[in-house]
């Protein structure tokens, strides 16, 4: 190497540590600063009226009380479509001799086609009605879900549901 040659020249480049450093102090700030919206007045709750800092009476609503009541429990079968009675453990199903009756108001009917036709003469005449369904002690989830459906199927939106306050309350 001759002692007159020359250095080639570099490329001179930024460093870019020190402003990703940045951007991620950045995002970090923003991310710990930030505030979310309350979902609270979204939520659809029906409260009652009657009660709190509301000095306003509540409106009574129109209401279709439909109750579940068992007239006879009926067979305990085994769940696989057997046929087979209960053994006592596990899971089992009600045979076909089950008997619920159903009730709307004072009518009342073992035949849930009787009373969903009564449910659709009621929403005709009033589709903004709410409907309740009172499943008295001894119906099961079963019972409960078919009336549901026919309900929902009728047009209704508004389902509520009445429980037993007495097995909150007793002594174990």
């Amino acid at each position: 190497m001759g002692m007159g040659s020359r250095i080639p020249a570099e490329e001179i480049k930024g460093d870019m540590t020190p402003m990703i450093d940045v951007v991620f102090q950045l995002l970090i700030f923003f991310m710990l600063t930030i505030k979310f919206k309350l979902l609270e007045g979204k939520l659809s709750a029906y409260l009652p009226k009657d009660v709190g800092v509301n000095d306003s009476q509540a409106i009574p609503k129109d209401k279709i009380e439909i109750k579940l009541k068992v007239e006879r429990e009926g067979t305990k079968l085994m769940p696989d479509d057997s046929g087979k009675p209960w053994g006592g453990e596990g899971a089992y199903k009600y045979g076909p001799d089950r008997v619920i009756k159903y009730a709307v108001g004072p009518k009342a009917s073992n035949d849930l086609r009787d009373i969903i036709t009564r449910v659709k003469d009621l929403h005709k005449s009033n589709p903004d009605q709410s409907v309740t369904i009172d499943p008295l002690p001894g119906t099961v989830y079963g019972d409960v879900v078919v009336v549901v459906d026919e309900v929902l199927g009728v047009g209704f939106s508004d389902i509520s549901f009445v429980g037993d306050k007495s097995a909150l309350y007793e002594k174990k």
